[in-house]
């Protein structure tokens, strides 16, 4: 019997895999189907919802608190003092939505897509988004305080005082997006990425950065505020 040869085993190490240095979001991957009309009943409390085409004024107003949305689209929605609290969206996409005062607090969003909204005072607060992204479109003082973020991209929209206070925000991408007047007091940050905003303005919890990546000129541009944070006096020479 002859024996079989073996090859030597190589010693050399094998070449390091490439790991970002912050991890991106993994976007939604929508396909939604054939759709249909709401029913006759229209939009009510823990409702079950599949495959449902919205338009025009037929939330507006509405109570859909715990409802559930799966494969649904919203398009051209007014949303003006919808409550949908504790509502869930999944695989659907939110089209041209707007109105002031939604209410969302406590929803959950998953495999969303949010595109040219313009909502005013939405109230978000300890809502769970994940994987979904907000595209386009101006959303006014956005309360999504003790929200849990994961996978979230905000992109060419406009956020004018975003309360993200005492949120978690992990895999969360800012790109080419307006932040004005945001507050991050007490948020926990993972893998966020802010190096993209086109403009990042934060008006309180400078501190809660900790953690964000942001661009060598982001750090010029909020070097004031930090070192307000820290206590630090920044003076010419001579006074």
């Amino acid at each position: 019997m002859t024996s079989r040869s073996t090859r030597p085993r190589s010693t050399a190490p094998r070449p390091a895999r490439h790991t970002p240095a912050v991890r991106p979001p993994r976007r939604p991957e929508l396909r939604l189907p054939p759709l249909v009309e709401p029913p006759g009943w229209g939009l009510v409390p823990d409702g079950d919802y599949d495959g449902v085409e919205w338009r025009g004024d037929a939330l507006d107003e509405g109570d859909g608190g715990g409802a559930s949305f799966l494969d649904c689209l919203l398009s051209d929605c007014g949303l003006g003092g919808t409550r949908l609290t504790r509502a869930r969206f999944v695989d659907s996409r939110l089209e041209a939505v707007r109105g002031v005062g939604t209410q969302l607090a406590e929803a959950t969003l998953r495999d969303v897509e949010v595109v040219d909204a313009r909502l005013g005072g939405t109230q978000a607060h300890g809502a769970v988004l994940e994987q979904v992204v907000v595209r386009g479109g101006k959303l006014d003082y956005l309360n999504l305080r003790g929200a849990k973020l994961k996978d979230v991209v905000f992109e060419a929209c406009v956020l004018v005082e975003p309360d993200f206070g005492g949120a978690s925000l992990e895999r969360v991408a800012f790109v080419d997006c307006v932040v004005k007047g945001a507050d991050f007091n007490k948020v926990t940050l993972k893998d966020v990425d802010l190096r993209q905003a086109a403009e990042l303005g934060v008006a309180a919890g400078i501190g809660g950065l900790r953690g964000a990546a942001i661009s060598p000129d982001q750090l010029i541009d909020l070097a004031p505020a930090l070192a307000a944070e820290l206590g630090m006096r920044v003076l010419d020479l001579g006074e």
